[in-house]
């Protein structure tokens, strides 16, 4: 079973590591990866949880959250493309599934249910079930 989420701490505070400021000359990513790490977990935007999986930041505390909103709508839609946050969690670390069996299982019956996916989602979900 999961362990329950504090969604009133950020990410910072749950992984006790405090990134220090980006330098003045950072891109916009990492400025804002930083931002977002501070800020509390339950008021991630779904565009917020996919900028940080998909650059592997805070995973076992964001996939949780990311698997109860594609639990709702498979195709949740951050600021990209329909299905983003989806494409996101799909294309994590792999390694990371181990900690989180029970979430495992849950995405693969989640996409295994999926049709009609763009074919860029289809060759995710296809990896990701054969892994």
């Amino acid at each position: 079973m999961t362990r329950p989420l504090d969604r009133e701490r950020s990410l910072e505070e749950l992984e006790r590591d405090c990134w220090p400021d980006p330098p003045p000359d950072a891109t916009r990513l990492i400025t804002t990866a930083h931002t977002l790490r501070r800020r509390p977990i339950g008021e991630l935007t779904v565009e917020d949880m996919r900028l940080l999986i998909g650059q592997d930041i805070g995973l076992p505390y964001l996939l949780p959250l990311a698997v109860e909103v594609l639990r709702e709508n498979p195709m949740a839609e951050g600021h990209m493309y329909e299905g983003d946050l989806l494409s996101a969690v799909l294309t994590s670390t792999p390694t990371v599934w181990g900690g989180f069996p029970e979430l495992d299982r849950e995405l693969r019956g989640i996409v295994s249910r999926l049709t009609g996916l763009p074919t860029d989602l289809q060759q995710k979900v296809g990896r990701f079930l054969t892994a």
